[in-house]
């Protein structure tokens, strides 16, 4: 029988006063350029201490942070060696004697995406002068889309995420740009359940609006949501009231209404997305189960609950059955559902416009106000004004390039 040994590994010191060399490479990008740098390092017994690496319109950044080699003479001979590599590749090098590592990330740390159609470089250095101000430092930026929208990603630390949050949301409605902040950690990445409103949100319409259409009083009906939503009226006693006025419709209409409905642009990739990455995704809605259950089943969804209308021999009566569903009651069905799916609070993203959706936003981990009410956006963990439903994936850290790559591989 015969044994192998592992070599034994060599642990680079974690010394601010250690010797240390930035090498950075820039110049057109082309395949081979990281390997080629690291085995010009090798020859020199340096240890990587960091390494990053950027490509933008077909040109390359390169920057890795070695130990300065312990022979003497040799960071001269790194250095020639390094320069001539990148020569022959018409390629640009410089390199920085240092000593130890990265300075430490402060702590508060955050994500701030900023979506943006079009993002321009006023709105951009607005953004990250008020980061600056509120003594947070911008780490990395990248872009996470470029359509339906143009979405980048600060990573930030030095600044709390709550005053950060809270600052830039002043910024972000004088500019004309939607900011989202987050917290940064793994909490982010384990969010694992998303529960949307449903009229206004996942669909474009209001659907005892489509209802009241059929029953001729759409006007009427209209003038009492708008009054809901904006928090003026009492939800339920205005839920009661424009219920009433549908009295008599003919069962059939249901069917019309579902024929009718427009689900808002990016709904299906939001949903087929997030099922993809393990989430479980649900619905809440003052609505009506008639049209809730009908989009669970298209839709794939792993929870919903409405209103029920009423119906008695074929018609409707002008009354809802069970529980209503307003806004303290969305905030229980978030819970319900989330125990159901064994996910904490925490790990929840909860998406809405209307004032009634205002407790489910502010008891998930996340909440995103979705063109939504002045009062919503102000209340929310964060607000989103574009029209693409999809857009939500950005604020998760999921880029367009990586919804695009799950799509062509489907089944």
């Amino acid at each position: 029988m015969s044994t192998s040994r592992i070599p034994p590994v060599t642990a680079v010191p974690d010394d601010d006063d250690v010797p240390t060399l930035l090498v950075k490479i820039f110049g057109k990008d082309r395949p081979g350029i990281t390997a080629g740098l690291c085995d010009t390092l090798a020859a020199y017994g340096v240890h990587i201490v960091d390494i990053e690496q950027v490509v933008t319109r077909g040109r390359i950044v390169l920057c890795v942070l070695v130990t300065a080699p312990k022979a003497d003479g040799a960071e001269g001979g790194l250095r020639a060696t390094v320069h001539s590599w990148a020569e022959s590749m018409r390629l640009q090098a410089e390199i920085i004697s240092g000593r130890g590592d990265n300075r430490p990330r402060g702590t508060g740390r955050s994500h701030v995406t900023v979506l943006g159609n079009p993002l321009t470089a006023e709105s951009t250095a607005a953004i990250a002068s008020r980061i600056t101000g509120t003594g947070g430092n911008i780490d990395r930026i990248f872009r996470l889309a470029k359509y339906p929208v143009t979405a980048v990603e600060f990573e930030v630390s030095g600044a709390e995420t709550e005053p950060l949050r809270t600052a830039l949301a002043i910024e972000a409605a004088d500019i004309g740009v939607d900011v989202a902040v987050v917290s940064s950690g793994l909490q982010r990445r384990a969010q694992r359940l998303v529960v949307m409103d449903v009229d206004s949100t996942l669909i474009q319409d209001e659907v005892i609006e489509l209802f009241a259409a059929h029953a001729g009083c759409e006007a009427e009906v209209a003038e009492v949501t708008a009054r809901a939503m904006r928090g003026e009226l009492d939800f339920e006693q205005s839920l009661h009231a424009r219920v009433a006025l549908l009295a008599g419709i003919d069962e059939s209409v249901v069917e019309k209404v579902r024929a009718e409905v427009r689900l808002t642009p990016g709904a299906r990739t939001l949903i087929r997305t997030l099922k993809r990455l393990g989430y479980q995704v649900g619905v809440v809605s003052g609505g009506f189960t008639q049209v809730t259950d009908d989009l669970k089943e298209r839709l794939g969804l792993d929870f919903a609950s409405a209103n029920t209308l009423e119906v008695v021999d074929g018609k409707l009566t002008g009354r809802v059955v069970g529980e209503v569903v307003d806004r303290a009651g969305k905030a229980r069905l978030l819970r319900r559902f989330a125990a159901e799916a064994g996910v904490p609070l925490v790990q929840t993203v909860a998406i809405g416009d209307g004032a009634n959706d205002l407790d489910m936003l502010n008891a998930a981990g996340l909440g995103v106000a979705f063109n939504a009410k002045p009062v919503v956006r102000e209340a929310a963990h964060t607000a989103v004004n574009v029209p693409f439903l999809d857009t939500v994936l950005y604020l998760l850290g999921v880029t367009r390039e990586e919804v695009e790559a799950a799509d062509a591989h489907v089944d």
